[in-house]
């Protein structure tokens, strides 16, 4: 099989339309975001309470896993008109620049925030830009923001009723917009923003509202897009989704694909270009309440996926409840609160992959310097291996990505020296000796 090379060299992710505001891009979060870890948190499910200040008590834990940014779901008050279940979605917000309720007041969050960044943290929050729920103050003070039907009603957004779309075509909602970001950043002192559907907006509010944004303080921008479909979005937001890798991937498990498909996936991903990063995932809050957990869509690969998602070139992201594991689908419009342990028995699985993803140059995303190798094995169906490269630091993944025991070798020139297993602390020379013997399950991962 012909050795496939990837070129990982992702850059800073300055993007254009933000180097007009030259006073303040010399402190963009170039730094951290290269290094940084998302966990999703679920406020209303992750505690009893579901409150800023119940999930407060949890941050030390995280903190101890090696969490690096906290992305809150909305934190918005929840439309009631027209709501789905008996709490609603907090996708369809009645308001932008207040808080829900349900989790505290704006001082519990600030206080919150303030904890996080105390403890090292960053803060990002969801905002959504595409859509409002169908009592949103605006639709009674500005109802001209909104799409129309011919009947003059709202529109509703695609196969979902209980929000209505917003229209982008409206300067004074764009501005609106942007000052109900900026006041979150203003008044709470975040750090970015996860932009849900974020490619359901035109492309130009994007380049717009950054730079405004920013003017308040740099920031950390992910976005809900797949850059290999909307490839213009990538211009504007640090990280993006990598939803065709999660589908594929789920697909080859089910359905028994080729481990090669997934294989020229990655290639598609890095010929992107580097200049923004991708968010890679096992599950996350759509995925585990529509689709199933992660260990329904991937079963015994389970494991081994998570370590790719924490070493591959770009942001791992995680989701609440995947460090106990969490075995069940969350509901999404009512109370259903994480059914927490004392044990986390994955705890020290992730926090072994994210130290090691913040200490080792090698798994810097958006670094020039960083190259990434498609390793050849004698067991190319069953075995994914790569190397990861940034001068002198490298680090090795070898993943049983089959639903059987393999005994392999990896035959590649990329592969030689010494090595030290992250997770056995055991050592390893390469330079002769490239046999393994995987049972089901199995993973490695070595750095130099």
């Amino acid at each position: 099989m012909k050795k496939i090379i990837l070129l990982a060299a992702i850059g800073l992710g300055i993007v254009s339309c933000t180097t007009q505001n030259t006073n303040k891009m010399t402190d963009l979060p170039k730094d951290w975001k290269h290094t940084t870890n998302i966990y999703e948190v679920n406020v209303r499910q992750y505690t009893k309470e579901g409150t800023f200040k119940a999930f407060e008590k949890e941050m030390p834990r995280l903190k101890s896993m090696g969490v690096k940014t906290l992305w809150f779901m909305p934190i918005t008050p929840i439309a009631q008109q027209n709501k789905k279940g008996s709490m609603g979605s907090p996708y369809a917000a009645a308001d932008y620049t207040s808080i829900n309720p349900e989790f505290g007041t704006l001082d519990d969050f600030k206080h919150m925030v303030n904890e996080a960044h105390r403890l090292g943290f960053k803060v990002i929050i969801d905002w959504v830009a595409n859509h409002t729920g169908w009592d949103h103050v605006w639709t009674k003070t500005h109802p001209e923001f909104y799409l129309k039907d011919p009947d003059g009603k709202f529109h509703i957004a695609s196969g979902m009723d209980d929000i209505i779309e917003l229209d982008y075509k409206n300067q004074e909602m764009r501005l609106a917009m942007i000052d109900a970001m900026k006041f979150w950043v203003k008044e709470t002192d975040i750090d970015g923003f996860r932009c849900d559907l974020a490619s359901w907006v035109e492309v130009d509010f994007w380049e717009q509202a950054r730079p405004e944004v920013e003017k308040v303080k740099p920031l950390f921008w992910l976005g809900e897009f797949d850059e290999l479909e909307s490839s213009e979005y990538g211009k504007v937001f640090d990280a993006s989704y990598s939803w065709k890798w999660m589908h594929k991937s789920a697909d080859y498990y089910k359905k028994n694909e080729s481990l090669q498909g997934l294989k020229d996936l990655l290639v598609q991903y890095s010929n992107i270009g580097d200049n923004s990063m991708r968010a890679w995932f096992t599950t996350n809050h759509d995925e585990n309440s529509w689709n199933g957990t992660e260990y329904e869509k991937y079963g015994v690969i389970t494991k081994p996926m998570a370590v790719f998602s924490a070493t591959w070139n770009g942001v791992p992201l995680l989701y609440s409840g995947q460090e106990l594991p969490n075995m069940k689908r969350l509901e999404f419009f009512e109370k259903d609160v994480i059914k927490w342990t004392n044990t986390y028995q994955n705890a020290d699985f992730y926090k072994i992959l994210l130290n090691l993803k913040a200490r080792n140059p090698a798994l810097k995303g958006g670094d020039a310097n960083v190259r990434t190798y498609l390793l050849n094995t004698t067991a190319n169906d069953k075995i994914l291996a790569y190397v990861r490269k940034n001068g002198k630091d490298e680090v090795l993944v070898v993943l049983n990505m089959s639903k059987e025991a393999v005994d392999f070798s990896i035959e590649d020139e990329n592969l030689s020296g010494s090595f030290k297993n992250v997770f056995e602390g055991t050592k390893r020379d390469f330079t002769n000796d490239k046999n393994f013997k995987f049972k089901v399950s199995d993973f490695a991962v070595f750095e130099k």
